[in-house]
């Protein structure tokens, strides 16, 4: 049996560490949450948030929106965070309703604010290499790698999933590491022949059981980021009763969900460090 690649434990070492950090400043590091409509998983991804800031030294304000506001009122509230000096990261949480245009929205916050590291400021930064605020998930992907102690130059790492706010800046994150790294995505063909040949694999395309313990190398190093709600249970991408007997593999729920929420806090207190000048 390989290891679980829990996110509990490295979630946790990162949060004291922002606690460390948030207890250094002369006043308290704050949040703003837009919660846009009534979905339930959304409110309890905000609920979360709140919870894990309290434990770290970060104030929260939720800021909740009726489903059907129009598209400019919530643009106005973005404005006046970026304009609020109390505030010193705020969050659009996803996803929007249809009715509203999730990139204009994004591209409406000050990058300076962006602590979902979600603008294209942020994310071209992080492409070049430059100093950004980096997307929660992929970097709590790289940072729960290194708790582990995977080493990521030269291995062949293979990304399942090509979206603008996991797959495409994991594989920049990965080649910033000196991964050789391949991408794959729904419309790839034979995908176990890719699969088969990675020591780390990481799935991130919401499509549950699509990784099957036959699709992976032995000695494997496995993380598992789709969350997919089915009935009353949610399912990762990766079946991990099967891909554990043969690698080393992070569980759904449990797994990257943790690290994703510290990375943003981290995000928030090393706004609140740029702002004062530290």
């Amino acid at each position: 049996m390989y290891r679980t690649l829990s996110g509990k434990e490295p979630a946790e070492a990162l949060i004291l560490q922002v606690k460390r950090k948030s207890g250094k400043l002369d006043y308290t590091p704050t949040l703003g949450i837009i919660l846009v409509g009534g979905d339930n998983a959304s409110q309890i991804y905000v609920n979360t948030k709140v919870k894990k800031a309290a434990g770290a030294g970060i104030k929260t304000h939720i800021h909740k929106l009726p489903e059907k506001i129009p598209e400019g009122e919530l643009l106005g509230l973005i404005d006046k965070l970026n304009e609020d000096e109390h505030v010193d990261g705020f969050i659009v949480q996803a996803p929007l309703p249809k009715h509203i245009d999730s990139l204009r929205v994004i591209e409406r916050i000050d990058p300076k604010k962006d602590v979902d590291g979600w603008t294209s400021v942020n994310m071209g930064r992080m492409f070049l290499g430059m100093d950004s605020f980096l997307p929660a998930t992929p970097a709590g992907v790289i940072r729960m790698l290194e708790y582990y102690d995977v080493k990521l130059e030269g291995k062949h790492a293979v990304v399942i999933g090509r979206s603008n706010i996991v797959g495409k800046p994991l594989a920049t994150l990965l080649l910033g590491k000196n991964a050789t790294v391949t991408v794959c995505h729904s419309k790839t063909k034979n995908l176990s022949e890719y699969t088969k040949t990675a020591d780390i694999l990481i799935s991130a395309v919401g499509m549950p059981g699509l990784v099957k313990g036959n699709m992976v190398k032995r000695g494997a190093i496995v993380i598992d980021v789709g969350i997919t709600k089915v009935g009353a249970t949610i399912k990762g991408d990766v079946e991990f009763d099967e891909v554990i007997k043969n690698a080393d593999c992070s569980p759904v729920p449990g797994g990257v969900g943790p690290m994703t929420v510290a990375m943003l806090l981290n995000n928030v207190v090393e706004a609140a460090e740029r702002k004062v000048g530290k």
